[in-house]
C-alpha cells in the first residue's frame, strides 16, 4: 500500500513538474532576456514560489482523488433521499454558495478590485459572486431534472446576458466576466462537477452522459450577472464609478511564515464549508461504511496542505511577477514595435498556466472516464491550453489598442451558441465547463497582474484620452471563459466523427 501511495505521489509530481516547467521557462527568459535586473531576494521568492506550486498542486490533486471527488459523487447521487425536489435545489443554492464564498482566485480578483476601487468591499463583492453561483447551480440541478435541453438553455442565457449589458457601467462589463472565470475554480470545480455527475446519474430523465457536464457552464452565468446589478447600483448610488486608483500589488519584501499563516484562514474557510455539508448527509443520509468515511476525511488532510502550499507559492513568488513583466514591454525608450513581443510571450504563458491549474485536470480526468479513454486527459488539457494561450494574446491586442472588449466577446459567444448546433450534447456541456474551470488562483495571481500592468503602462502613455485600467486592465478571464467554448466544440465534433459522442 506505501509502494503504491508513493508511486502514485512521484507520478503526479512529475507530471504536474513537466506541465509547470514552460510557465517556469518563460518568466525566466522575460526576466533574464528583456527586464532590468531585479535583487536577489526577488528572484528566490520566484524560484520558492514555483517550487510550492508544484509540490502544492501534486499533493492537492492526491487527496482530491481520495476525498472531495467522492463525496461530491455519493452526496449527488444521494439527494434523491430528500424526496422533495424543493430540498434538492435548495442544496444546490447552498452549497453552490458555501464552495465559492472563500474560493481563492474570487479573493485574489477580490483584493485587486478593492485595490483600484476603494469603495468596493472585498467581503460583499466575494458574498455577491458566490450568490450568482449557488442560485445558477441550483437552476443547473433543476434543468437536469427537468431534461430541459442544455443546447437552449445556454443560448437564452447569454442572449439574455448580452442585452443586460446595455444596462451597465462599462468599468463592470470586462469585471464581471473576470469574477465568473474565477468563481469556479480549485475547491467548487471539483466538488460542483461531481455533484453534477451524481445527479445526473441519479435524477435524469436520459440514460446516457449527456447530462453529466454543464454545470459549471450555467453557474458561471450567475456571478456575471450578480456583479452587472452590483455594478449599476454603484453606480446609482455614487452618481457614478468612484475614481480608479493605482494598481500596485507590491513585491519584494514578502515574508513566506506570514503568508503562510494568512492563508490558513483562506484555505480553513475553502475547505470546512464542504465538511459542514458532509457530515449532516452522512449520518443521517449516505451512511457509508466507517472505513470509507475515515478513509475521506483523511484525504481531506492533503487537499488542505496542499492548497495552502500551492496559495501561499503563489502569493510569496508570483504576487509582482505578473504585473512586472505586464510593464517592461511598455517601458519608456523601448520601441513601438517591442510591446508587440507580449503576443507570443502571452501566448505561452496563457497555455502554461491551463497546463498547472488543479480544475483543469480535474475536468481531463472525467472526460477520460466517462468516454472511457477514448479521449486522453492529456488531450482535452492541451486542447484547452491552445484555447487559452489565444485568449491571452486577444487580452493584450483589446488592451494595447484600448479596444472595447464587447467588439471581441459579441462574435467569440455568437460563434460558440451557433456551433452548438453542429456539437454532440456532451461536448456542448463541456465546452462551456471548460470556459468556468480555467480561470483559477494561478490565472488570477499571474495573468491578472500581467494585464493590469500593461493597461496601468498604457494609461501613462495616452494620457487623460485613455481608458481607465479597471475599463481596459480587466478581460484576461472573459477571454479564457469564451474560448474554450469553441475550441472544446471544435474537439466534440471531431470526436463524434470518429464515434466518441453522438
Amino acid at each position: 500500500m506505501i509502494t503504491r501511495m508513493v508511486r502514485m505521489t512521484l507520478c503526479v509530481l512529475r507530471e504536474t513538474f513537466l506541465t509547470s516547467a514552460p510557465l517556469a521557462g518563460v518568466i525566466i527568459a522575460v526576466l533574464v532576456l528583456v527586464a532590468p535586473p531585479l535583487e536577489a531576494i526577488q528572484y528566490i521568492q520566484l524560484a520558492i514560489g514555483y517550487i510550492c506550486v508544484v509540490i502544492g498542486q501534486s499533493v492537492f490533486l492526491l487527496g482530491l482523488n481520495a476525498s472531495i471527488l467522492p463525496v461530491g459523487e455519493v452526496m449527488g447521487r444521494n439527494l434523491i433521499k430528500l424526496k422533495k425536489f424543493v430540498l434538492i435545489i435548495l442544496f444546490g443554492v447552498v452549497f453552490g454558495l458555501l464552495a465559492t464564498v472563500a474560493e481563492p482566485a474570487l479573493v485574489v480578483l477580490a483584493r485587486q478590485t478593492h485595490l483600484l476601487i476603494n469603495e468596493v468591499n472585498e467581503t460583499l463583492f466575494v458574498w455577491i459572486m458566490g450568490t450568482g453561483i449557488g442560485l445558477f447551480v441550483g437552476f443547473a440541478l433543476f434543468r437536469i431534472v427537468k431534461d430541459i435541453s442544455i443546447k437552449t438553455t445556454f443560448a437564452v442565457m447569454y442572449i439574455l446576458l448580452f442585452l443586460t449589458i446595455i444596462f451597465v457601467p462599462e468599468e463592470f462589463v470586462a469585471l464581471a466576466f473576470d469574477g465568473s472565470g474565477a468563481t469556479t475554480g480549485d475547491i467548487s470545480v471539483p466538488f460542483i462537477l461531481a455533484l453534477g455527475l451524481g445527479v445526473s446519474v441519479t435524477l435524469s430523465k436520459r440514460k446516457g452522459n449527456d447530462d453529466i457536464f454543464g454545470i459549471i457552464g450555467i453557474a458561471s452565468v450567475g456571478p456575471i450577472l450578480t456583479v452587472f446589478f452590483y455594478g449599476m447600483i454603484l453606480n446609482a448610488v455614487h452618481g457614478g464609478i468612484p475614481p480608479v486608483g493605482v494598481y500596485d500589488p507590491g513585491g519584494g519584501e514578502a515574508n513566506f511564515l506570514l503568508i503562510l499563516i494568512s492563508n490558513l484562514t483562506n484555505v480553513s474557510l475553502a475547505i470546512f464549508p464542504l465538511l459542514i455539508v458532509f457530515l449532516p448527509f452522512q449520518f443521517f443520509l449516505i451512511k457509508m461504511p466507517n472505513e470509507a468515511f475515515i478513509k475521506i476525511l483523511l484525504g481531506i488532510i492533503p487537499v488542505f496542505l496542499g492548497l495552502l502550499i500551492f496559495l501561499s507559492g503563489i502569493d510569496f513568488g508570483f504576487a509582482f511577477a505578473g504585473k512586472y513583466i505586464g510593464e517592461v514591454f511598455l517601458e519608456a525608450g523601448r520601441p513601438e514595435w517591442f510591446r508587440w513581443i507580449l503576443l507570443p510571450v502571452s501566448f505561452i504563458l496563457g497555455a502554461a498556466i491551463t497546463l498547472t491549474e488543479p480544475a483543469v485536470t480535474v475536468l481531463g480526468e472525467q472526460l477520460e472516464q466517462i468516454t472511457d479513454k477514448k479521449i486522453k486527459r492529456m488531450t482535452i488539457r492541451l486542447t484547452l491550453a491552445v484555447g487559452i494561450g489565444f485568449a491571452a494574446v486577444l487580452a493584450i491586442v483589446k488592451i494595447i489598442t484600448q479596444a472595447n472588449i464587447l467588439f471581441f466577446l459579441i462574435p467569440l459567444y455568437a460563434s460558440a451558441l451557433i456551433m452548438m448546433k453542429f456539437t454532440p450534447r456532451l461536448f456542448v456541456g463541456l465546452a462551456f465547463d471548460s470556459g468556468g474551470v480555467t480561470g483559477g488562483a494561478l490565472t488570477s495571481a499571474l495573468l491578472t497582474p500581467l494585464t493590469l500592468g500593461i493597461a496601468q503602462a498604457v494609461a501613462r502613455e495616452a494620457g487623460p484620452t485613455a481608458q481607465s485600467v479597471l475599463t481596459n486592465g480587466f478581460g484576461i478571464i472573459a477571454f479564457i471563459s469564451v474560448t474554450p467554448l469553441i475550441a472544446v466544440q471544435v474537439l466534440g465534433i471531431y470526436a463524434s466523427r470518429n464515434s466518441i459522442d453522438n
